[in-house]
């Protein structure tokens, strides 16, 4: 009774000791006798007990491993780069993961070393910026070339960070900002261009417009001075002579002159020799000025005259 009893007791402890549960999303190695023996999937498993045993498991899971690497570029400039690298067990290939390798990780931490420090000095700092997704593809390429051999995949390959030395950022940003300083003055130099081109324009045209104004303006006067003359003619029944017209008109632009003078509204002084009989003064001047002008044109016009031949006579009438 006491050896069923105690038989019964073993079998339960063999039992137990046979049952073997493999979490989700592991594999588990079997050894016999110390030997390879068999890989167990996940959830309920059994083995012999004393004989087999679970030596391990290994994940299928995909996993990420950040690597900071420290190398020199082509132009001999020290940058940090952060490199992340997914992989994951093969599940036909869990004998390789779990026995040719004492530590994965190291392992991938020492092909990324390789790889980057052995592509990263054939580019300019510039070049590593621009080409980062090439070389995230040539670490990939390497490493699951290597990888495969020891049971793993390597699903990605990424360049997190390329971190230069606070010296060399700081040259790049003034490098950056003298570059957008010199866009900038050469559009502000452009729109300036422009404003003085558009204000000599703008000028231009109201010059324009103002002589214009000015022409009609006089011509508007002398149409006013025809209709008064005829009408002067009507009633006095004596002729005006032209340069009764004239001196008239010179006078009108005087007064005109010196009526927007002192309407202008801007802060200059104009010193005019004015008094009581200055006006008359003024109109002497004017009209002896004409007068002078108009006789200098004559003698001018007559001194050019060529003298007409006359036919020569001899004294004996031949």
């Amino acid at each position: 009774m006491e050896f069923i009893g105690l038989l019964l007791i073993v079998t339960v402890g063999l039992l137990f000791l046979s049952i073997k549960i493999i979490p989700q999303q592991q594999m588990g190695v079997v050894e016999r006798l110390g030997k390879f023996s068999r890989i167990m999937g996940p959830g309920l498993n059994f083995v012999i007990p004393l004989i087999e045993r679970v030596a391990g498991k290994e994940s299928i899971r995909i996993r990420q491993l950040d690597v900071p690497v420290e190398t020199k570029t082509k132009d001999n400039v020290f940058v940090n780069l952060g490199v992340s690298v997914q992989f994951i067990a093969v599940s036909d290939k869990i004998f390789d993961a779990f026995y040719r390798l004492t530590d994965v990780e190291l392992q991938i931490t020492s092909y990324v070393y390789d790889v980057v420090r052995g592509e990263v000095p054939k580019k300019t700092l510039d070049e590593v910026f621009e080409t980062k997704e090439d070389l995230a593809q040539i670490i990939k390429a390497d490493l699951s070339d290597s990888m495969d051999d020891f049971g793993y995949s390597i699903i990605k390959s990424l360049i997190t960070d390329i971190d230069p030395a606070p010296n060399v950022k700081s040259a790049m940003n003034q490098i950056n900002a003298t570059a957008r300083l010199l866009v900038a003055a050469q559009n502000e130099a452009e729109a300036d261009k422009i404003r003085q081109v558009k204000s000599a324009e703008a000028e231009a045209e109201s010059k324009k417009l103002q002589g214009e104004g000015i022409a009609q303006q006089r011509a508007a006067i002398i149409e006013g001075f025809k209709d008064s003359i005829n009408d002067l003619k009507q009633v006095t029944g004596s002729e005006v002579e032209t340069q009764d017209v004239m001196n008239m008109v010179m006078m009108v632009q005087y007064f005109d002159a010196l009526r927007d003078i002192g309407t202008s509204g801007q802060n200059n002084a104009v010193l005019i020799p004015y008094g009581a009989g200055g006006s008359n003064q003024i109109f002497q001047q004017m009209t002896q000025a004409m007068i002078t002008s108009d006789q200098i044109r004559r003698v001018t016009e007559e001194g050019t005259e060529k003298p007409s031949a006359t036919p020569s006579v001899t004294e004996n009438g031949d």
